[in-house]
């Protein structure tokens, strides 16, 4: 595992997140797995330049919704409808450009894609690569998944 692959996304949760309205983002220990099989709301966006690959940002539903009714400045969210998936996508578009500058702070060149949003229970990611890089961050006691796929 590379940690020039972690940082940039640790990073990107601390500059974004508290410009949204949340105070505090922790990360746990990092790990790296082979498989992933998700469910609730998977947003997965893919890396192009230098870096090559896919970030995969998962969360359960009540947490999403959670983190969407932040963003709407305290709005109650009963549901993941269309505001909130364009929300959500938004903020995984924000949170991948910021790692992309810090990329290029360390000398990489990276653009990313457009964020696409799947919801569901025992979703399989098939990554294009065999080490996938677990970074467990907490938004304000809200866990959020990070998967990192560098090819």
């Amino acid at each position: 595992m590379d940690e020039r692959n972690v940082k940039p996304f640790v990073s990107a949760f601390e500059t974004v997140m508290p410009q949204l309205g949340f105070a505090n983002c922790v990360s746990g220990d990092v790990t790296v797995s082979g498989h992933l099989e998700l469910g609730g709301v998977i947003i997965v966006v893919g890396l192009v330049g230098t870096v090559k690959g896919n970030v995969v940002y998962c969360m359960d539903l009540e947490n999403a919704k959670r983190i969407v009714s932040v963003m709407m400045m305290g709005m109650p969210v009963t549901e993941m409808d269309e505001m909130a998936q364009s929300a959500l996508s938004e903020l995984t578009n924000m949170l991948t450009a910021n790692a992309a500058t810090v990329y290029t702070q360390q000398g990489e060149t990276v653009d990313i894609s457009t964020p696409t949003l799947f919801q569901g229970e025992h979703v399989g990611v098939k990554m294009a690569c065999k080490e996938i890089i677990n970074i467990p961050i907490q938004v304000d006691g809200i866990p959020v998944a990070v998967r990192v796929a560098i090819a």
